[in-house]
């Protein structure tokens, strides 16, 4: 876990990009302190001087890392679930299971002295999705959207446990699951058209379960190519292969 470094570039936005790329984070989780500015434009020419910055961890940042780390924050998770599936839920039913997840997610937020605001709404698939908005909520992503995929487990399976049936609830923090899905969409697109115009299989890099379902569902009508994964935690990928 990289707590502090420091990066150059053509302005302070591209250095503190590349230090919160290096360290995996989200730009709520740091701090910052500007050490040099870029050089100025004079008499039409361009100083070769480049931003640098020093980043760092905010405390609280550090510590939900190291539970990500460790696994700790997945010993939450019920040892047993015994639920019932069910496709017929009434409103009032629907309601219920929103409030419970509600519960589930403020109990957590709260063991990160967050007190955060939840808007619930309905999927493209029926799901309902909770998605948590507020200031300073990348601890709750973690990096590369880790931690949040924890909290995705934990919250849907306590609430499933509770309700005692089953059924689906997508986590979300500020939207960062929908952005993501976009980029990664647009990723499986360029693989799938590389994967046909080049007629041999593409590789992506190591993705999460979130990101790997979302290229598979991306081209699963796509009849150029095929979609599988392949490697083993936490290097598990994507790989596309022409047809």
């Amino acid at each position: 876990m990289i707590e502090k470094i420091e990066k150059a570039g053509p302005s302070v936005a591209d250095a503190l990009d590349a230090a919160l790329e290096e360290m995996g984070v989200q730009q709520d989780m740091v701090e910052y302190e500007v050490l040099d500015e870029p050089g100025k434009r004079m008499f039409g020419i361009k100083s070769d001087k480049e931003a640098r910055v020093s980043v760092w961890l905010k405390p609280g940042a550090a510590k939900a890392l190291e539970l990500e780390d460790d696994g700790s924050i997945e010993e939450a998770l019920p040892a047993e679930l015994v639920v019932q599936e069910s496709d017929e839920f009434t409103d009032e039913e629907l309601d219920a299971i929103a409030d419970v997840a509600v519960g589930v997610i403020n109990r957590i937020a709260g063991c990160y002295g967050l007190e955060p605001g939840i808007e619930e709404y309905e999927g493209d698939d029926g799901e309902i999705i909770m998605d948590i908005v507020g200031e300073d909520l990348g601890i709750l992503i973690g990096r590369h959207g880790k931690t949040l995929d924890s909290l995705q487990v934990i919250v849907s399976a306590i609430t499933n446990r509770q309700i005692e049936r089953r059924y689906p609830i997508m986590v979300d923090v500020s939207g960062y699951k929908h952005r993501r899905r976009l980029k990664v969409e647009e990723i499986a697109r360029r693989a799938a058209e590389r994967a046909a115009r080049q007629g041999r299989p593409v590789q992506l890099r190591p993705m999460t379960s979130f990101e790997r379902k979302v290229v598979h569902m991306a081209l699963r009508d796509d009849r150029r190519v095929t979609t599988g994964s392949d490697g083993e935690e936490p290097f598990r990928h994507v790989v596309v292969s022409p047809k």
